[in-house]
C-alpha cells in the first residue's frame, strides 16, 4: 500500500510542477511496480500498455468526434453565435450570468471544454467591458458554466465524464436524473451567486474592467450563421443521444453533417478544423489512456487488495466510498476523466456488484462517479484551468481563488447534498 502512495503522490506532485501525465504517469506506475513486487518491464509492457490501449480503443472515437464537433462549431461561426444570442436574451448588463449560459449550451450541446474556452473568452470580454466588471472574474465564469454542472450532473450531457460510467454500471447518458439535476442546480445557482457578490466586492475595492494587453482575441470575425441554425447541430447531438438511444459516435456525426450541411459556403475551413481537431483529441486521449494505465498497474498490485478493502469499508453510504475514490484520484492527475477512469478501472467492477446486492441502484453509482469526478479535478495543474488563464492572460494569483470555490469546492458540496439525499431515503 505504501507504494500505491508513493507512486500516486509521485504522479500527483510532477503533475503540478506541470510535467507532462504522458511521461509521468508510466514512472509513477514503475514506482508501484517495484514496491508491489511485479517485473517493471512486465509491468509496463503488458500491465499499462493493456490498461492505456483498452481505454483507448473504446474511447477514442468519441474524443475525436467531439474535437472535430466542437471545433467545426467554432470555425464556422456557430458556437460565437450561440453565445450572442444567449447575451441578447439575457442583457449586456448581466455579463456574469450571459457568460455563464453561453459556455453552459456550448458544453451541453457537446462542445469540447477546451474550445468553448476559446469560444467564449470574445463574448467574455465584450461583455465584461460593457458592464465594466473586473476580468479577474472571467476564468470563474467560464469555468462554472463549462466544467462544473453541464460536465458531470446534467443528465443526457455528451461530455465525456458523463459517458465513462456507462460501460462499468450498464447505464445509460440519463442515469439518475433527480440525483443530476439537484447537483446541477447547487452548482450553478450556488456558483452564480458567489461571482456576483465577488463582483460587488471588486467594484467597492475599485477594481472594474481594464483592457487587455493583447487584444487580437476580441476582434470581431466574420459574419456568423443565424442563432437557429447554430442550435440546430446541438440540438441534434441531444436528441440522437437520448431520445433515440443511439450511440454518442451516431450522434457526434450526425451534428458533425449537419454543421458541414449548414455552412457549405466555408467548405474551405472543413478541412483544417477537422485536422485541428482530431490532433488536439490525440493528446487528450493519451493524457487520459495514460491516468488509466497507471490505475491498472496499481490494481494488479498485492496492496490494493488491502487499499479495496479500506475504501469499500468507509463508513455510511456506499456512495460515500465511490465520490471519496473518484476525487482523490482525479484531483492526483488534474484530469475528471483520467481520475474517474483510473477508479472505476480498478473499483468499478466492485461497486456494481454492491449495486446488485444492495437497494443503491448502479445509475445512482454512475451520477455520484461523474459528479465528483468534477470536483478535485480542478486544482491549480488541471490541464484545462492551465488553458483558461493562458487565454485569458490571467494568472492563478489573479483568479484562481474563484475557480476553487465555483469548480472544486461547490461541486463536492453538491455531490454531499445528494449522497445525503440518497442515504435517508428521499432520492
Amino acid at each position: 500500500m505504501f507504494g500505491i502512495f508513493l507512486g500516486l503522490a509521485a504522479l500527483m506532485v510532477l503533475a503540478y510542477l506541470g510535467w507532462s501525465i504522458i511521461w509521468v504517469a508510466p514512472i509513477a506506475a514503475g514506482i508501484v511496480a517495484l514496491t508491489g513486487g511485479l517485473d517493471l518491464l512486465e509491468a509496463y509492457r503488458d500491465t499499462y500498455m493493456g490498461g492505456f490501449v483498452n481505454f483507448a480503443k473504446s474511447w477514442f472515437p468519441v474524443f475525436m468526434l467531439g474535437a472535430i464537433f466542437g471545433k467545426l462549431m467554432q470555425d464556422t461561426g456557430m458556437a460565437r453565435s450561440v453565445a450572442v444570442a444567449m447575451t441578447k436574451v439575457i442583457g449586456t448588463q448581466r455579463a456574469i450570468l450571459g457568460v455563464l449560459a453561453s459556455a453552459a449550451v456550448l458544453t451541453y450541446g457537446g462542445v469540447s471544454l477546451f474550445v468553448v474556452v476559446f469560444a467564449v473568452y470574445p463574448l467574455a470580454i465584450s461583455l465584461f467591458r460593457e458592464a465594466n466588471v473586473s476580468r479577474k472574474l472571467i476564468p470563474a465564469t467560464v469555468a462554472l458554466g463549462a466544467f462544473t454542472f453541464t460536465m458531470t450532473a446534467i443528465p443526457g450531457s455528451p461530455q465525456i465524464q458523463n459517458l465513462i460510467p456507462m460501460d462499468y454500471f450498464n447505464t445509460t447518458a440519463t442515469a439518475a436524473p433527480v440525483m443530476g439535476i439537484i447537483a446541477a442546480i447547487i452548482m450553478s445557482v450556488g456558483g452564480y451567486l458567489y461571482l456576483r457578490r465577488q463582483e460587488r466586492k471588486l467594484r467597492e475595492n475599485g477594481e472594474t474592467f481594464t483592457e487587455p494587453k493583447d487584444d487580437k482575441n476580441t476582434e470581431a470575425e466574420d459574419k456568423t450563421p443565424h442563432w437557429l441554425l447554430s442550435f440546430l447541430p446541438l440540438l441534434t447531438v441531444l436528441i440522437t443521444l437520448n431520445v433515440f438511444q443511439v450511440d454518442v459516435v451516431t450522434a457526434l456525426i450526425a451534428g458533425i453533417l449537419l454543421i458541414m450541411i449548414l455552412n457549405i459556403p466555408k467548405y474551405k475551413r472543413f478541412i483544417q478544423a477537422m485536422n485541428s481537431g482530431a490532433s488536439g483529441s490525440v493528446i487528450a486521449i493519451i493524457n487520459t489512456s495514460a491516468a488509466v494505465g497507471f490505475g491498472t498497474v496499481v490494481r494488479e498490485v498485492p496492496g490494493f487488495e488491502r487499499l479495496t478493502e479500506l475504501l469499500m469499508g468507509v463508513k455510511g453510504h456506499p456512495l460515500i466510498s465511490e465520490a471519496i475514490s473518484v476525487n482523490i484520484l482525479a484531483g492526483a492527475t488534474g484530469s475528471a476523466s483520467g481520475g474517474m477512469g483510473i477508479a472505476l478501472e480498478a473499483l468499478g467492477s466492485k461497486y456494481y456488484e454492491i449495486a446488485q446486492n444492495t437497494g443503491v441502484s448502479p445509475e445512482a453509482f454512475h451520477r455520484i462517479a461523474s459528479l465528483s469526478s468534477g470536483g478535485l479535478d480542478a486544482l491549480p495543474h488541471n490541464g484545462a484551468v492551465l488553458t483558461l488563464f493562458a487565454i485569458t492572460g490571467m494568472t492563478h494569483k489573479d483568479s484562481y481563488k474563484d475557480i476553487f470555490v465555483v469548480a472544486v469546492l461547490i461541486p463536492i458540496i453538491s455531490v454531499a447534498v445528494v449522497i445525503f439525499l440518497a442515504a435517508i431515503g428521499i432520492l
